[in-house]
């Protein structure tokens, strides 16, 4: 290898560490936030709900999309939503394409004959897929306000009570909710999900909402007043993510929006790989599209301070570090040949005290949301450790799926927007197998994921000749984390 390569190869890991390193010290500023918002207790305008003439109108969304195994458990769940019946109504914005259809208009009759406002809304086409099915049930919606869940959420049927109150500031768009994981316990591909959300709804939420920064409503679970949408240019569907597409629109106009950590709406997590890598794709992919879509608008915004526009593009950027930590980790290798091809190159090899660090800071941003939700026992604190080192590895193994996801965002690569399939899993005992909506397509990046797992086991290995092992943890867990994705993708076919 020569010196001007090894240089080349050291700046790209350079940049690559140093960004991870920014967005670990983001983090960090989050968790000072989160944990001086814990001990505010802010009280907030609400409506009152027992005064008649407070009450509005409200109407729920449901876009659904081939949703045979979870119907019949959504519409039962949102038929208990308590709410005086003349001031509501509900969609069911049916994009379906199979048999489905017949048995949720069936028990959308029923539900109707009980004396229920709900309508079983069908379009000619999946035009702006979910976008698009929102914003043609959003023309007739008769609500102020439209609360939006997914096929796999279960609201308690108290949680308009919880949430609509909020609107009485005027200046509020969107009251989001945190979501529960139903089978959170189910697998450690279930548990990692979870972990991963957790410190989503516990950490950035509040982390960012507690100073004013822009969150995002995320995609269900929430409420947004209806002139909010509107005046935010409404649904668009040139994204995967339209929920975060709308909400940067919104709060470029000003509009406020409201996180209610202690509000939880129960949901299911994925428990097919197949199914967790067709969401992670549309979420990075949407994320690094809405960077390319918006970035500018938020730099160069008049309205925003200077601490919410840098939140606001790391916030962009999320997916973004996939991309820096596929180029870490394929480069380290290479880094440890140089390392011990040119000795005067030691000194570089500090920078690598910046991934530590990174992960040092993310260890400890984690383990307060963790404990938030779980509780700070020594138990819990074990617990945490060896979930966390599985969460990670599992994350490095996703990084080649996610990176590929994240470039074609931000080269502005069209794709059809897939519905994550739904199970109706909600114990151990319950089963996914037969289930129609799996693919049996295996992913072609599984070939390269099984490569990258030899090319880590190489990087174990080259660290006995050479007599170094600083980078052996970190070989390990890649190995262990694409070993992982690639086996669970073989042994998970539908």
């Amino acid at each position: 290898m020569g010196l001007a390569i090894a240089y080349i190869i050291i700046a790209i890991y350079s940049i690559a560490l140093i960004l991870i390193f920014f967005y670990s010290l983001a983090q960090l500023n989050l968790l000072i936030n989160y944990l001086g918002y814990k001990k505010r207790n802010e009280e907030a305008p609400k409506f009152n709900l027992l005064d008649p003439k407070e009450i509005p109108f409200v109407t729920i969304q449901l876009p659904i999309y081939n949703e045979e195994y979870v119907m019949e458990r959504l519409l039962e769940n949102i038929a208990k939503i308590e709410y005086p019946k003349s001031k509501l109504e509900i969609q069911v914005l049916d994009d379906s394409t199979d048999d489905s259809v017949i048995e949720t208009a069936r028990r959308v009759q029923e539900l109707q004959e009980t004396g229920l406002d709900i309508q079983h809304i069908r379009r000619e086409n999946r035009k702006g897929f979910k976008a698009g099915a929102l914003k043609e049930g959003l023309e007739i919606a008769k609500g102020d306000f439209i609360a939006i869940f997914d096929a796999d959420f279960l609201p308690e049927s108290d949680w308009l009570k919880k949430t609509v109150p909020y609107f009485k500031d005027q200046e509020i768009g969107v009251v989001q909710t945190r979501w529960g994981h139903i089978n959170r316990d189910y697998s450690t591909l279930t548990r990692i999900q979870a972990f991963a959300l957790d410190a989503h709804f516990t950490l950035e939420q509040v982390g960012r909402n507690s100073k004013g920064h822009f969150i995002n409503f995320n995609g269900t679970a929430g409420i947004w007043r209806k002139q909010c949408i509107l005046d935010a240019g409404n649904w668009e569907g040139d994204t995967l993510t339209e929920d975060l597409d709308l909400s940067y629109r919104a709060q470029l106009k000003n509009w406020k929006f409201k996180y209610l950590e202690d509000v939880e709406t129960p949901a299911e997590l994925p428990v097919v790989i197949s199914a967790a890598r067709s969401q992670q794709f549309r979420w990075n992919k949407g994320g690094a599209e809405n960077f390319r879509k918006t970035v500018l608008s938020v730099i160069t915004a008049k309205n925003i301070p200077f601490k919410t526009k840098f939140h606001g593009v790391m916030h962009l950027l999320n997916s973004s570090m996939f991309l820096c930590v596929f180029i870490v980790a394929l480069l380290s290798i290479p880094m440890l040949y140089i390392k011990n091809t040119y000795g005067h190159l030691g000194w570089v090899f500090e920078v690598t005290s910046f991934f530590i660090l990174s992960t040092i800071i993310l260890f400890v941003c984690y383990w307060f949301t963790y404990k938030s939700i779980q509780g700070s026992s020594f138990d819990n604190f074990v617990d945490y450790i060896k979930l966390f080192f599985t969460f990670f590895s599992v994350a490095l193994g996703f990084s080649l799926h996610n990176t590929v996801a994240v470039l074609e965002g931000h080269l502005g690569k069209r794709s059809e927007f897939v519905r994550t399939p739904k199970f109706n899993i909600n114990s151990i005992k319950d089963t996914w197998k037969g289930n129609k909506y799996l693919t049996n397509k295996l992913s072609p990046n599984m070939i390269l994921e099984f490569a990258l797992m030899i090319y880590f086991l190489f990087g174990m290995y080259s660290a006995i000749p050479l007599n170094d092992y600083g980078l052996f943890p970190f070989h390990l867990m890649l190995f262990l984390g694409f070993g992982f994705v690639f086996f669970k993708s073989v042994t998970s076919k539908a």
